[in-house]
C-alpha cells in the first residue's frame, strides 16, 4: 500500500502524518489521503489551483515527480512518496 512521508521541516507549521493508503493509484490520491488526516497540510503542499507549490518537491520511490499540476504520476502498491520543502539559499 502506498505510503506518504513528510519531512520534518513542515513540523514547524503543522502536524505531519505518515499515511498509508490502500486505494491510492496516483500522487494526487495519496496526497488527498494525507489531507483527510490533517486538512491544514493541504495549504502547505498545494497552491490555490491545486498544483504543487513551487517550494515543495515530491519523490516517488527515490525519483523526482514529473507532473506538477495534475499530480497524476502513477504509484505502485508498494510506492513511497517523500514530500519535501525545497530549500533556497543566498
Amino acid at each position: 500500500m502506498p505510503r506518504v512521508v513528510f519531512t520534518p521541516q513542515l513540523r514547524r507549521f503543522v502536524e505531519i502524518p505518515e499515511v498509508e493508503t490502500s486505494s491510492a493509484q496516483t500522487v494526487r490520491e495519496a496526497l488527498e489521503a494525507a489531507f483527510v488526516v490533517n486538512p491544514r497540510l493541504r495549504g502547505y503542499v498545494l497552491d490555490d489551483q491545486g498544483h504543487l507549490r513551487a517550494n515543495v518537491v515530491v519523490f516517488i520511490d527515490g525519483r523526482r515527480m514529473r507532473e506538477l499540476k495534475l499530480l497524476n504520476d502513477p504509484l505502485r502498491p508498494d510506492s513511497t512518496l517523500h514530500v519535501l520543502q525545497a530549500l533556497s539559499g543566498g
